[in-house]
């Protein structure tokens, strides 16, 4: 007989790819319904990004038409990120699921390229997102995200003054950048910058976030203590070149992650080869090759993507265009979004292990 109940014991085995389990012990199934011949449901995913879901949604199909009489499956595909929680002192940011550090062990790798295009890679994906530029003394973020002339709005709140965060390209951003002029230094020790940093978390309107990135600033110093400390970080995620010296110091910030307990999602290589506008079939390893891989490797986490140096990368990060959506069919742009869903992916199963 062809019910509620059948069609969720021929969905059982189905399971979902990265977290190993079935659809339907983990609730992704719902909304049965059966009209004669035609079955449909909803699956309910971890996240917008996921990068597995046409291969999902494929095998619900095939299990379901097994059944006696089904000629027609109709899927309809949402998405339920997970919340990460409060630990200990460390509290969420109302509203915010998942707070994912983009970081790097030194600077120049080309961190903020990957965590602006990583964020508007999800928001294009349809998640919710936000990005804080944590790099207080050298904040890029608003140039590269096309807000280099934004100003934030200061509304009244529940607990005093919050601010309205700017947005573009389906991203809401809070940087410093919007608080002092093009060039005006910022000269403060720890206690300012941690206090600026906290601000942004808890004094902004992020309203509800699938995704915060934070575009840490290069190293392991006051930022990075702060951001562990403050909030519980979904995962962190490393940026490096192939050049030896800058897989020395990306070791040291993986490192330093790992010892304050923060999952480390991945490596990604940026730089990775050199691909010339008039030979577009043609690379060059200006920088080496290989040390993302080798890293991960010896350090036991995921190389997540590597992202060729093109020139239009670099254009559309001076002209406030990213590459994702300035030129999205290219090879950067490709593996940055590849690496958008693979960090999606790993934040669901960390929060499902």
């Amino acid at each position: 007989m062809l019910d509620t109940q059948s069609v969720l014991e021929v969905l059982r085995p189905v399971q979902d790819p990265e977290l190993r389990k079935s659809l339907v012990e983990l609730e992704m199934i719902r909304n049965v319904q059966i009209q004669g011949s035609k079955v449909s449901f909803t699956l309910v995913l971890t996240t917008p990004a996921c990068p597995l879901r046409e291969f999902i949604v494929e095998d619900c199909q095939k299990a379901v038409k097994q059944l006696p009489g089904v000629e027609t499956v109709d899927v309809a595909v949402t998405a339920e990120t997970p919340q990460q929680r409060s630990v200990g002192d460390r509290l969420v940011v109302p509203g915010v699921r998942n707070i994912i550090a983009i970081s790097s062990g030194k600077g120049g790798v080309g961190k903020s390229t990957v965590a602006v295009n990583v964020a508007v890679a999800l928001a294009q994906m349809g998640a919710r997102v936000g990005l804080l530029d944590a790099d207080i003394y050298g904040p890029n973020a608003p140039t590269m995200l096309g807000l280099a002339e934004a100003q934030l709005a200061v509304q009244q709140g529940a607990k005093g003054e919050e601010l309205e965060p700017a947005f573009n390209y389906g991203v809401k951003l809070v940087s410093m950048g919007f608080l002092i002029r093009a060039d005006q230094p910022v000269i403060w020790r720890g206690p300012m910058l941690n206090g600026i940093i906290r601000q942004f978390l808890y004094q902004v309107r992020w309203g509800d976030l699938d995704y915060l990135i934070v575009d840490m600033p290069p190293g392991t110093g006051d930022a990075q203590l702060t951001m562990i400390q403050a909030v519980p970080l979904a995962g962190a995620v490393i940026v490096t070149t192939p050049q030896t010296v800058s897989l020395l110091d990306a070791r040291r910030g993986l490192k330093m992650f790992q010892q304050l307990g923060v999952n480390v999602l991945g490596v990604v290589e940026n730089m990775s080869y050199f691909i010339p506008p008039d030979r577009p079939d043609c690379r060059y390893d200006l920088f080496g090759s290989g040390g993302g891989e080798k890293v991960s490797r010896e350090l036991g986490v995921p190389l997540l993507g590597c992202v060729p140096l093109e020139i239009h990368l670099r254009e559309g990060g001076d002209r406030g265009i990213p590459v994702t959506i300035d030129q999205p069919d290219s090879a950067s742009a490709a593996a940055l979004k590849q690496i958008a869903q693979q960090v999606a992916a790993r934040v669901s199963v960390a929060a499902y292990a």
